[in-house]
């Protein structure tokens, strides 16, 4: 039960989030500039603006132990990761491709809660999964027609939703210790310099774009970033975690829609056929997920003395 309340309509920043999120294909697909330069510059441009947010958590850095910073420096290279398949994937197939395909990261967040945290769901939550797969099978299949450089760009886009779904489940760890602010700045710098490094190592050039191309950079950092994510972790504190990943699920309606309007894409049968179904099997999957949560039996309580469950005697 969240204690806070919202004096808004919680649908009015939802609206935005989804809205701002959808964006972010567009102003990959705008920039000339290799997508590993756009991530650098995304989440640099991010870390000036959350700078003066993170400085009162300066004390917590010598509490966090080497295992927690093994992880985060894990999180953040995975994040990285995301970043290069995901918007790679964005220069080789359409924007409906990718970012409906992108939308099974529930899907791969709960497969691997199952296997690290020993998490489980229930058989409807399964068949919400299976029926979103079968969708993503169709979006898929659909650019089968097109060409082979589409179906590169889907498998691109699969293996940016494993890694962040790796990436949210090393989060989901940490988050129970390290505050979220600090969390989140930490894991931003260190995907900047594995962005660094990787650009160094392949020399791709870091400086000399245009100022249209540093004004996606700042776009990507405001608009899809802190108006998007981080507008969703401040929604945390009034609605579910659930109610946020539903959310989310509006990202690819919103991003094809704005494809359409403004890059000329359209969408082939297949693929409205496709989008369709995986955001069906996944609403189902995250209303089941939610439900489970919601009917789970509370731990029975401990009686001080014995520390064994309190029998009421007849």
């Amino acid at each position: 039960m969240k204690t806070d309340t919202l004096k808004t309509p919680v649908v009015i920043p939802l609206i935005v989030g989804i809205i701002a999120i959808s964006f972010s294909s567009i102003f990959v697909k705008w920039s000339d500039a290799p997508v590993s330069v756009q991530g650098m510059y995304r989440l640099l441009f991010t870390l000036i603006l959350m700078l003066p947010f993170v400085l009162k958590h300066g004390r917590t850095l010598k509490h966090i132990s080497g295992i927690e910073w093994t992880l985060l420096i894990l999180s953040g290279t995975f994040l990285a990761l995301h970043f290069l398949f995901w918007m790679g994937s964005l220069k080789l197939t359409t924007v409906a491709s990718s970012t409906i395909l992108l939308s099974l990261q529930p899907v791969f967040v709960m497969a691997g809660a199952f296997i690290a945290f020993r998490e489980k769901t229930t058989k409807p939550a399964i068949v919400g999964m299976v029926v979103a797969i079968i969708g993503a099978v169709m979006i898929g299949w659909g650019d089968i027609g097109i060409s082979p450089q589409h179906i590169q760009g889907d498998i691109l886009s699969i293996l940016g939703t494993i890694v962040v779904a790796i990436h949210m489940l090393i989060g989901q760890k940490l988050l129970k210790t390290i505050p979220a602010a600090l969390y989140s700045f930490t894991v931003f710098l260190t995907a900047v310099i594995v962005f660094a490094i990787y650009n160094t190592l392949l020399l791709i050039p870091m400086t000399g774009y245009s100022g249209k191309d540093w004004g996606i950079f700042l776009l990507l950092a405001i608009v899809p970033t802190v108006f998007g994510h981080v507008l969703f972790n401040w929604l945390l504190k009034y609605v579910t975690a659930a109610t946020i990943s539903m959310a989310i699920l509006g990202e690819p309606v919103g991003a094809s829609l704005l494809a359409y309007l403004l890059l000329n894409e359209t969408l082939n049968i297949a693929q409205c056929l496709g989008g369709a179904i995986v955001l069906s099997g996944l609403y189902y999957f995250l209303k089941n997920t939610q439900k489970q949560k919601k009917h789970k039996p509370p731990a029975p309580i401990k009686n001080p003395v014995t520390t064994g469950p309190i029998v009421k005697k007849g």
